[in-house]
Formats: structure tokens, C-alpha cells, sequence
């Protein structure tokens, strides 16, 4: 039983950072925590996020973080039982354990339920809002002859991609800000079978990444999402909006742990130019912005029409009148970006 999720368990010693990077390598969002044969627990995804909402460092052992409440099945409960658990519970995996909490055997949703059988969850239905009006000059010379939101990663194009990942979860109402060949986009929406419900609004000048959003004012009366049209997140936007409620957020950014690894021994200095301290390698970890958030609809408000605007003024405008800005992490390599040749090159490489 061991060797099939031998690939997705860790040591209960493992960082909060390398277990991430597990799942990251291995495709999965859940994990098997052992300290030596024994079974600890299971680690979500959501656990570590979690933990660095609470500002938990990524340096910390995973035993930090695991929920020792979580549900389990018992070899004890008959199949029935433990099926309706999962079912219950939406549970990707289930370990099966013994009377002395050993595990046993693992059930995983797969195999339990047909494919066509999809876990079920409440949708939301927020209008989302592409900003897809940049000439997208770091992908010449393919946007010299279309946008750079028609760019194909597989057999569809980079806005579709965004646009069902939106819908998958209950959006339907799109709105799009143009200015690159608009029409030629425009055009491409019109003839595909699926139909989009997108409502078009054009920047007759450039105005930064967040300003034309002001031309929206009046038409949007809930929280929306903001997405860039360059980018693909394996995150289901719902959890990111719970977040964003639940704390009361006037503006949430989705951010992704990336992390740098310093190919040189790292000196630090004091007084006298001597050593106080050195790191070898050191890996430093940083949370990016990628370009999607949440924003409530009074934020609208706060872009100035017509002006040259970027998101980032717009955060400092929020906190400087001690409003909420608050961060969801995602992984890094959840975070597919291809604003660059060889970012792209990736992107198409993975989808």
C-alpha cells in the first residue's frame, strides 16, 4: 500500500516550504506525513496556506501545522460508511486507518466515482474583469499579428483558458479592457462556438494597470475579480474568495511563494567591517504578485478617471485610509505566467 503514495509522503520534519515544493513536483495538493512508520496525518494545500496567512514561517516543520482533528476512515466502518465520507467531506484522498491509528490502506475519489461524478461545491457567480489591452511587446514578433491575449497554449488561446477557469466555478459576466487590436479580438470571441458573455470597454490612452477599471464605474455592484490576460492559476478562485470575505478585505491580491536560491556563500558584516555571520546557498523566499485579485466594488471609486493608474497606487491608496489589502498565497509553480518568450515556451510545455 505504501509504494502508491510513496511519492506524495514526507518526514513530519520536512519545511513548510519543501512540502509545498512537493506537491508542486508532484502534482498533487495532498500529502502523507510520517514520523519514521508511523502516520501522522494528512497535509493539505490548504493547511500550508493557511499557515502563511497566520504568518507561520515556510521554514517550519510541518508538524507545526498539522490538524490531528482531521476525518479519517476507519478499517472498522463499512465501505458504505466511509464512501459517503469522502463524498461528504469532497475528499481527493481518504486513509483507511486501524484501531491503533496506523494506515492501512488509502482510498482515493478516483477510483470510488465516475469520472463524470465531479465533486460538488457552491458557485459564485462574480463578474471578472481582463485587462487585455497591452501590446504585449515582450512576445514579439507573434503579437506584431495578434494580441497577446489570442497567444495559443494548446489548442486554445490564453483569454479562453482564463475565461473557463472563471466559468468553471459560476462566473459568467466578463468584462474586457482593450486597445491593441481590439477588433481582431473582438472578431475571435464572435466566431467561436462557445459563446462568452463579454462586455468590451476601450482605454483611448494608456492608463496603467488598473485605471480603465474606472470606466466601469457604475455597472459593477459586487466584488470582482481582476485578472491580467497573460497568466493561468491552478487555484480554485472560490477559496480566494472566501478568504477575501472572511477577513473583511477591501482588496485581495493572489501572490505566489517563490523562492531564490543564492549560488555563493552569503557574508554578513558589523562594526569594523567584520564578520558576523555566514550562510551557505541561503534560499530566500518572496511572495509575488500575479496579476489576479479581488476587489470590492468601492474600490471603483478610488481610480481617477482618466488619469495613468497602476494597482500598486491603488493598494497604497487603500491602506493609507486603513483599508484591508489582504494576500492569498498559491504555489509557485501554480502560477503559469508567459508575459515572456521563455515563460511561454513553459506554459505550453505543462497545459
Amino acid at each position: 500500500m505504501k509504494n502508491t503514495i510513496e511519492n506524495r509522503t514526507i518526514n513530519v520534519w520536512v519545511s513548510l516550504l519543501d512540502a509545498m515544493k512537493t506537491m508542486d513536483t508532484q502534482k498533487v495538493k495532498t500529502l502523507f506525513v510520517f514520523d519514521g512508520e508511523h502516520f501522522e496525518g494528512l497535509l493539505t494545500l490548504g493547511d500550508i496556506q493557511r499557515a502563511i496567512i497566520k504568518n507561520i514561517a515556510l521554514t517550519e516543520p510541518v508538524s507545526r501545522i498539522l490538524n490531528k482533528s482531521k476525518i479519517y476512515g476507519y478499517v472498522t466502518e463499512d465501505e458504505t460508511a466511509i464512501k459517503e465520507k469522502i463524498r461528504r467531506m469532497r475528499a481527493e484522498v481518504m486513509p483507511i486507518l486501524d484501531e491503533k491509528g496506523e494506515l492501512v490502506d488509502v482510498w482515493f475519489w478516483s477510483d470510488l466515482f465516475k469520472k463524470t461524478e465531479l465533486v460538488q461545491r457552491e458557485q459564485i457567480n462574480l463578474p471578472v474583469v481582463i485587462m487585455a489591452g497591452g501590446k504585449g511587446t515582450r512576445l514579439k514578433p507573434i503579437t506584431n499579428v495578434i494580441p497577446k491575449p489570442l497567444v495559443p497554449i494548446g489548442d486554445k488561446t490564453i483569454l479562453e483558458e482564463i475565461m473557463d477557469q472563471f466559468e468553471a466555478i459560476g462566473c459568467q459576466k466578463f468584462y474586457m479592457s482593450v486597445n491593441y487590436k481590439s477588433n481582431m479580438m473582438r472578431y475571435y470571441l464572435d466566431q467561436l462556438p462557445h459563446h462568452y458573455d463579454v462586455s468590451f470597454f476601450e482605454e483611448d490612452k494608456p492608463l496603467g494597470t488598473i485605471g480603465s477599471v474606472s470606466l466601469l464605474k457604475g455597472k459593477i455592484d459586487t466584488s470582482f475579480f481582476v485578472s491580467n490576460c497573460d497568466i493561468v492559476i491552478d487555484q480554485d478562485m472560490r477559496d480566494v474568495y472566501d478568504y477575501h470575505c472572511e477577513n473583511h478585505n477591501d482588496l485581495t491580491i493572489v501572490t505566489a511563494v517563490k523562492s531564490f536560491r543564492i549560488p555563493y556563500g552569503v557574508i554578513e558584516t558589523g562594526e569594523d567591517g567584520l564578520m558576523t555571520a555566514l550562510k551557505e546557498k541561503p534560499e530566500l523566499t518572496y511572495m509575488i504578485n500575479t496579476g489576479v485579485y479581488i476587489l470590492n466594488p468601492g474600490c471603483i471609486d478610488e481610480i481617477p478617471q482618466g488619469e495613468f493608474f497602476h494597482i500598486t497606487q491603488l493598494m497604497e491608496k487603500i491602506k493609507a485610509r486603513g483599508g484591508r489589502v489582504g494576500c492569498f498565497p498559491v504555489s509557485e509553480q501554480s502560477w503559469k505566467d508567459m508575459g515572456e518568450w521563455p515563460e511561454y515556451l513553459k506554459m505550453i510545455d505543462v497545459l
